[in-house]
């Protein structure tokens, strides 16, 4: 007597990226841990000007991902003292797969008191017939300062977007700062698309910023465009939301407001 088939392997590429900093005693940061997988890959890089003692961590896709099915990871830690960048090479194609199931993509940040970190990837495109679940999580000890950046264009030029699903949670000293959560496309409760949400729009971002000096002198509420605004969160930190027809429009609406509030 036989027994059941073996149940079949989940599809999609299962794949984490981590990356850990540290002090290293003479004014910079380095990098114990610079482990990438599948398509996650990571290159040490120059930081930009005025970001001495920084580590530049850029991650580079070694493949078409994610595709519908996999379920992917960014995991980076910055220890006390410690300075570090992170970016993307490239925008972020969320495909369909053939599966029919959703993609995961994961990112969790844990910064230390008296640590930095900078996480400015480029865009993720939502490309029609995809799934897509995105969450951002990062963990803020008393001290740590973050500067966050998120863009989401909806398709192509063109092109009517996918479902994504995208959630953005942050704790400073163990309390909870920001919770939230934006669902777009086929598939997504009904107005997402109208004027309580993104009025049309194609493109949405965010830039979250923490720092320790917002505790005395906090940032005041600001409309910063006729569909931007900036909001102080309950804890030394920063919220900016934008809409943009474009990619471009949404970038250029950002970059000014880390000029103003990043530093």
């Amino acid at each position: 007597m036989t027994g059941a088939p073996p149940a079949a392997a989940p599809a999609g590429v299962r794949a984490t990226a981590r990356i850990r900093a540290v002090a290293d005693g003479r004014g910079g940061t380095a990098l114990p841990v610079l482990a990438g997988e599948g398509p996650l890959a990571l290159r040490r890089v120059r930081s930009g000007a005025g970001s001495r003692g920084e580590a530049g961590v850029m991650l580079v896709g070694a493949m078409s991902a994610p595709l519908g099915g996999d379920r992917l990871a960014v995991d980076a830690e910055a220890g006390p003292g410690a300075r570090l960048a992170l970016g993307t090479a490239a925008a972020t194609l969320a495909l369909p797969g053939r599966g029919g199931a959703p993609a995961l993509y994961g990112v969790r940040l844990a910064v230390a008191a008296g640590a930095a970190v900078r996480w400015l990837p480029e865009p993720l495109v939502s490309v029609r017939g995809s799934d897509l679940r995105v969450h951002t999580r990062v963990e803020l000890a008393a001290g740590a300062r973050l500067v966050l950046r998120e863009e989401e264009v909806l398709g192509r030029t063109g092109e009517e977007p996918g479902l994504l699903r995208s959630r953005l949670t942050a704790d400073l000293d163990g309390r909870p700062l920001l919770d939230q959560e934006l669902a777009c496309g086929p598939g997504a409760p009904g107005g997402w698309d109208g004027p309580a949400v993104l009025a049309g729009h194609r493109a949405v971002g965010q830039l979250l910023v923490v720092d320790p000096e917002f505790a005395a002198a906090p940032p005041a509420p600001a409309v910063l465009g006729e569909y931007a605004v900036a909001v102080p969160l309950a804890g030394p930190a920063v919220l900016v939301s934008a809409l943009a027809p474009d990619a471009l429009a949404l970038r250029r609406v950002l970059d000014a407001a880390c000029g103003t509030y990043g530093r």
